[in-house]
């Protein structure tokens, strides 16, 4: 059982053009939109590796209606939060070279009984399914949020039993390790703010990986980027490591997000630390080479996790 919790979710629109030109007018080849915002990316690839997830999120006005809908459409069970502001786009732009530019709407700011209500569903939800539920909590808040509510709900999923992972970066981050999740997953650019140090070589991503499970999470995953995934089962196991799978990359928006249904699939499966990892890795890849963000295919992922190759840096804590 799987619960993707977000708290700024969006619609994705992507474009495609020949050549971004600043400053003057651009002409879209063509332009598609998708249910987007990093659960509902997580959600997707959940369900292509056979789970049957839950959304919840805050969401208004038409772009509310179309999100839920979408998700609905795509057989992910939803659950809209009411909200008087309107749910925000996210606009990816992809040049025919390969460049990906991405515009970031700000977010919704529900109201404070807006955000008691969709509290108050979450809370349902861990209750539902105590004890077998894992939550997984993606995305960056929205502007005016309290910055502890992944901390509060990851506090409150842990007395119903349930396993919580956090991909989140900032001060919700350094709240939300301290709440003790299960699992995080930040990338690069955000551990390195979180612990003001630059992660610049494997083996200083492999102190920012134990410095993160010192802080309070149970497990950790870190992500390189191009440069690969890094993942740690727990305080006293090794550290491993997958290098990139080398494709032809049509985006990378939502290879993140991606990568945490593997991690998520492969613990809630009890996999091994190697294949969960493999499983990751592979669902990044797959992400990489999709038509849209979070839609992976299954054959894709198979195929990759043949290739991802796991390493063992950090054999020893």
């Amino acid at each position: 059982m799987f619960l993707c919790v977000s708290a700024n979710p969006a619609i994705d629109k992507r474009l495609t053009i020949a050549s971004l030109r600043r400053g003057g007018v651009n002409r879209a080849q063509s332009a598609k939109g998708y249910a987007g915002g990093k659960a509902a990316h997580v959600a997707m690839v959940l369900q292509t590796l056979g789970a049957k997830p839950h959304w919840i999120g805050p969401c208004g006005g038409a772009g509310g209606e179309v999100l839920v809908e979408g998700l609905l459409a795509l057989g992910i069970e939803a659950t809209g939060c009411a909200t008087k502001q309107p749910t925000r786009t996210n606009l990816e732009i992809i040049e025919d070279d390969g460049t990906v530019t991405e515009v970031l709407e700000p977010g919704i700011s529900p109201s404070k009984s807006e955000w008691a209500e969709f509290e108050e569903a979450c809370k349902d939800r861990f209750a539902q399914g105590a004890g077998q539920l894992s939550v997984v909590f993606s995305g960056s808040l929205p502007h005016g949020a309290a910055p502890d509510i992944y901390a509060r709900l990851i506090g409150m999923a842990g007395k119903f039993g349930c396993r919580t992972f956090l991909d989140t970066s900032g001060e919700p981050l350094r709240l939300g390790l301290a709440a003790k999740p299960f699992f995080v997953k930040p990338n690069r650019e955000e551990i390195s703010r979180l612990l003001d140090m630059p992660v610049t070589s494997l083996s200083t991503a492999l102190v920012a990986v134990r410095e993160l499970l010192a802080r309070g999470a149970q497990s950790a995953a870190l992500s390189l980027g191009a440069a690969g995934l890094l993942f740690c089962a727990g305080v006293d196991t090794p550290v491993f490591f997958a290098p990139a799978i080398p494709v032809k990359i049509r985006s990378t928006v939502g290879c993140g997000d991606s990568a945490l249904a593997g991690f998520a699939r492969g613990m809630a499966s009890n996999f091994s630390p190697q294949e969960t990892l493999q499983l990751a890795a592979a669902c990044a890849a797959a992400n990489c080479v999709a038509d849209s963000p979070g839609a992976a295919r299954a054959e894709d992922i198979k195929s990759f996790q043949k290739e991802v190759v796991v390493q063992t840096p950090g054999a020893s804590p």
